[in-house]
């Protein structure tokens, strides 16, 4: 022990005696570990969150939306089929092995939403009552939508937070009136506060609820106008059974939909599932990459040590000669000059440390992009730096054991 203290203080001590050369050589191991970091912690933060988009879909649906078409071409279509209709909602639930039921969604467009003297915009959906089961729904205040109100064909409405401010301030919603189009409505539920923005995963839309408003479906097909060729449902989402294949249960919807349409291809389907799994691939590669890429950088530091390692080999030569004279043996030769490639890889290591972490933090910040910095990405990054700095160290240290005392000591 006392001699592996001794060997890090003459490190230091050998390291200090040139602080600009070693502080030029520590950068190389400062940025490459830094980039490693910065580059896995974005990665982590948009997996994270097109985990998050994905789960919003559910991976155990499977998701059936409307194609939009211009006028024209809708209206040929339509002489082959009808669009998502219930038809179809109990086509699914009854011929397609593995599906527990099918949640229909309509989607209203409102030319007004008024409460109160307030306006506001927002997407306003009709849903089947076990739509909560299949779309994760996290309630403030209230109660959701039930087979009561859908039965009963009830004027109830649960929204989003966003439309909830809009509409009523700090005042409480529930109880409450608000009018879509010319059908007024009470409001049963508030949902919990999320983000504004509408996002996507792999191409495919994820709204977030902020500005949504749910209606029974029943309701909205009775009471809400629509256009006369607009598909009757814009969605439907299959709820699979726990052991039902999800990629072969889509393939056997979208052969029997096909067939109900009559081939007019007016629907796409959505496997979140599968875009789980493409995601995580994908996000596998770019980790890769950019590992590959942050360890170019690393690999430059490792050859700054091995440089600084041999400038001092030449310059301790006589040093290197006395100690041998003295009764030093190579092994102890070798471990010291092992010892300070080490230390300068490792204070290098932890500033790269410090610099990913802030640069991680500097982007979730500025650029409004998640960042993730995980221990394991940390330990990675400082271990290859280590292990990089002490392979570059390895060559100087056995040529500095191998010298002879003798010529060493007759070093000018």
């Amino acid at each position: 022990m006392r001699k592996l203290v001794d060997a890090f203080t003459v490190a230091l001590e050998s390291l200090a005696e040139h602080k600009l050369r070693t502080t030029l050589t520590m950068l190389g191991m400062m940025f490459g570990v830094g980039a490693v970091i910065a580059m896995l912690s974005i990665g982590a933060g948009a997996e994270r969150e097109a985990l998050a988009l994905i789960e919003r879909l559910g991976t155990r649906n499977v998701v059936v939306r409307a194609k939009t078409f211009k006028p024209e071409e809708l209206a040929e279509i339509r002489k082959k089929s009808l669009g998502l209709s219930l038809r179809d909602v109990e086509a699914l639930h009854e011929a397609v092995p593995g599906v527990e039921f099918a949640a229909p969604r309509i989607e209203v467009e409102p030319y007004k939403i008024l409460a109160a003297g307030a306006k506001t915009e927002a997407a306003v959906y009709g849903v089947g009552w076990r739509h909560r089961e299949v779309t994760p729904f996290a309630l403030a205040e209230g109660r959701l939508l039930d087979k009561v109100d859908e039965t009963r064909h009830a004027q109830v409405a649960v929204i989003g937070a966003g439309v909830r401010r809009d509409l009523f301030g700090g005042d409480p919603a529930l109880g409450k009136d608000l009018k879509i189009n010319d059908v007024w409505f009470e409001v049963i539920g508030v949902l919990e506060p999320e983000a504004s923005a509408t996002t996507s995963v792999q191409g495919i839309a994820v709204s977030s609820t902020e500005h949504e408003i749910y209606l029974p479906f029943t309701t909205a097909m009775r009471k809400l106008e629509r256009e006369p060729l607009k598909s009757p449902l814009g969605e439907i989402v299959v709820r699979l059974a726990p052991n039902a294949p999800a990629g072969e249960t889509g393939a056997v919807v979208g052969t029997l939909l096909d067939r109900l349409h009559g081939g007019a291809h007016d629907f796409e389907i959505v496997v979140p599932e599968a875009l789980l799994r493409h995601s995580r691939e994908t996000q596998r590669l770019f980790n890769l990459v950019m590992g590959l890429i942050a360890g170019i950088s690393l690999l430059v530091g490792g050859i700054g040590i091995m440089n600084i390692m041999l400038a001092t080999v030449l310059e301790q030569t006589r040093e290197i000669g006395v100690r041998r004279a003295v009764g030093a043996r190579r092994s102890d030769i070798r471990f010291q000059f092992l010892v300070t490639a080490f230390t300068l890889a490792m204070l290098g290591g932890l500033l790269g440390v410090t610099m990913g972490v802030g640069i991680a933090k500097v982007v979730a910040a500025y650029a409004d992009w998640p960042t993730v910095v995980t221990t394991w990405s940390v330990a990675l990054s400082l271990g290859v730096s280590v292990f990089v700095g002490v392979a570059s160290g390895l060559y100087p240290a056995v040529r500095a054991a191998r010298l002879d005392p003798i010529q060493a000591l007759n070093t000018a």
